[in-house]
């Protein structure tokens, strides 16, 4: 089969305006796509980018940056994102970098990441994204475990980067930096070479990705992802976004994280769509929205704890006409929020769910427009098969029964799954168990086919004889107008083994007291089943969260422990439901 035409089979099927028509368009795609006979060679950059886009639409924007905090900006073609890609790629070459080498990019949102990445693509290398804020520690535990070839970095991770290497004793063949640094390469160095390059002659199964995982326990897990992987397996983000050639599309995440390739890089090039990025050293919600209307976004992308910003500022006269779409990634999004972005610009967030092991697995795509149900994460892409298992690993069918999201194998092999945890057999049979591929994470679906997440599966709480989700607590305690964030685990407890305990940071205008947490244990009453609700309220400043913005609960669970092991007394700003009489007559 020639791939090309799956490409142009999703930008057709995203311009058809009929709901009902379009899903069942879709519907037949991934069919075909689940059917499809991957060649022995493949070529994103080349095949589909130059090969399509760049005939096509040459001179259309694939790139639109701009920096939030100096007003600075920049565009760029197709075709001039294709060429400094080349130009890259021909210096990397004179090097000695080539098919099968590495990348590693540690820089924040600027153009050269998205030329980089074009040209690790065409030229068979693999990209290894890096969040800015690693340690020396961190960045030497890589480097022993994947040596670098080339090193892409801002002028002010230099430091940090050339301390890591001396310690692992490591020397790539090419530094790049983003800006001056003795003993490193100007990027400007580019602008001399050819901007026509050949590509490499990729195999389909060729790894071109190395995703270090920010994991919860233990050293990051190395995610491989191949030539078709995350190229054609992102056409399932594509549909489930809905975007056409000429969308403006915006993706608020870092490039050191596989979100960024989701839906910055991937998902809009693959269908001849716009990409955004916006440049800034601390999130201003304001500046944001106004760079989301003045550039006239149409489709938007953002995690929950930025959408929980966006809707708490007064977005009056902010001009939404040219938003089409809003989507939410990362964590579930609770009801409340969904409700008053729509208020605000007239478009539902629909949610989505997926892993760095994988593409768009599970969603709310444009068809369930009107037809979502608000907190539910959709439903499964038929890309995957997708069911769930419970703890004797035998496939659930009953509505409403918790269970473990698995992509089932026998039937096929997704092709956006990945392809293996490197030089990690442990890791992979931990993962990979019968004809299962188990995600860590725990959902059900309802009656009509609506799945809901429950959390992580070391996140789920047992507290006497049940199980308590994280994400349903805390979406109960975010509906009250004092709650701007919850995050909830499980605190030691020698009756219950666990008891439900809830961090909660207030909105403005609210501090801590013995009747504010009184009334969120009422409010939790009147929502939750009162195994559900949470036993102990702890007001905070902040949450720890990874650089992509999820909260980092086993920080918190441990945190609990170690607190509970040392005997520590109750926090001032820590509140029991046992020491509320207003509460229940058995004190329980």
């Amino acid at each position: 089969m020639n791939l090309v035409d799956l490409y142009r089979d999703v930008m057709a099927i995203n311009g058809i305006s009929d709901h009902s028509q379009r899903q069942s368009r879709a519907e037949a795609f991934f069919e075909t796509i689940r059917k499809a006979k991957i060649p022995e060679k493949f070529n994103w950059a080349a095949e589909i980018f130059e090969s399509v886009h760049v005939r096509e639409r040459g001179d259309q924007a694939a790139l639109i940056w701009t920096d939030l905090e100096t007003g600075a900006e920049a565009r760029f073609t197709y075709a001039q994102l294709a060429a400094k890609g080349n130009q890259l790629l021909n210096c990397l070459r004179k090097h000695g970098v080539d098919h099968h080498g590495n990348i590693y990019m540690m820089a924040s949102i600027v153009p050269e990441t998205w030329f980089a990445s074009f040209a690790a693509v065409k030229g068979g290398l693999v990209t290894v994204p890096t969040a800015t804020n690693m340690t020396v520690r961190e960045l030497e535990y890589r480097f022993k475990t994947y040596a670098p070839d080339v090193i892409l970095a801002d002028e002010a991770a230099t430091a940090v980067l050339d301390e890591a290497l001396a310690a692992a004793g490591k020397k790539p063949k090419i530094k790049l930096v983003l800006g001056e640094k003795a003993g490193w390469t100007p990027f400007e160095a580019i602008a001399t070479e050819d901007e026509q390059a050949p590509a490499a002659d990729t195999r389909s199964d060729d790894m071109l990705f190395c995703f270090f995982t920010s994991g919860t326990t233990g050293q990051p897990k190395r995610v491989a992802h191949t030539a078709v992987s995350y190229p054609l397996g992102h056409l399932s983000t594509a549909l489930f976004i809905g975007f056409q050639p000429g969308d403006v599309h915006h993706n608020l995440s870092a490039p050191g994280w596989a979100k960024w390739a989701w839906s910055s890089f991937f998902a809009p090039l693959n269908v001849g769509a716009t990409a955004t990025g916006f440049a800034f050293k601390q999130l201003d919600g304001k500046a944001y929205i106004d760079a989301v209307t003045r550039l006239g976004v149409n489709t938007f992308c953002a995690p929950p704890t930025a959408w929980r910003m966006f809707v708490r500022l007064n977005l009056k006269g902010a001009d939404f006409s040219r938003l089409k779409s809003s989507m939410s990634a990362g964590e579930p999004l609770n009801a409340e929020i969904i409700e008053m972005w729509k208020r605000h610009t007239g478009t539902e967030i629909r949610d989505f769910y997926g892993q760095t092991e994988s593409t768009a697995m599970i969603g709310n795509p444009p068809w369930m427009e009107g037809r979502m149900r608000y907190g539910s994460f959709g439903r499964p892409s038929g890309m995957y098969d997708v069911v769930l298992l419970d703890d004797e690993g035998q496939e659930i069918e009953r509505p409403e029964q918790t269970g473990h999201i698995v992509v089932r194998l026998d039937r096929w092999r997704a092709v956006g799954l990945f392809g293996e945890y490197m030089g990690a057999p442990d890791k992979m049979a931990a993962v990979f168990r019968g004809n299962y591929y188990y995600t860590g994470d725990r959902a059900y679906f309802d009656g009509d086919g609506y799945w809901w997440f429950v959390g992580r599966a070391d996140d789920v709480i047992k507290s006497s004889d049940y199980r308590v989700g994280p994400f349903e607590v805390e979406s109960a305690l975010v509906e009250h107008p004092a709650v701007l964030e919850a995050a909830v685990v499980g605190s030691p407890d020698p009756n219950r083994y666990q008891l439900v305990k809830a961090f909660v940071i207030l909105n403005q205008g609210y501090e801590p007291s013995r009747e504010l947490a009184l009334d969120l244990f009422r409010h939790t009453m009147t929502i939750l089943a009162k195994f559900k609700m949470p036993r102990i309220i702890e007001f905070v400043e902040a949450l720890p969260k990874t650089i992509s913005g999820k909260i980092r609960r086993i920080e918190l669970r441990e945190d609990e422990i170690i607190r509970k092991n040392k005997g520590a007394t109750p926090k001032q700003t820590e509140f029991f439901y046992k020491d509320f009489p207003e509460l229940s007559t058995r004190r329980d």
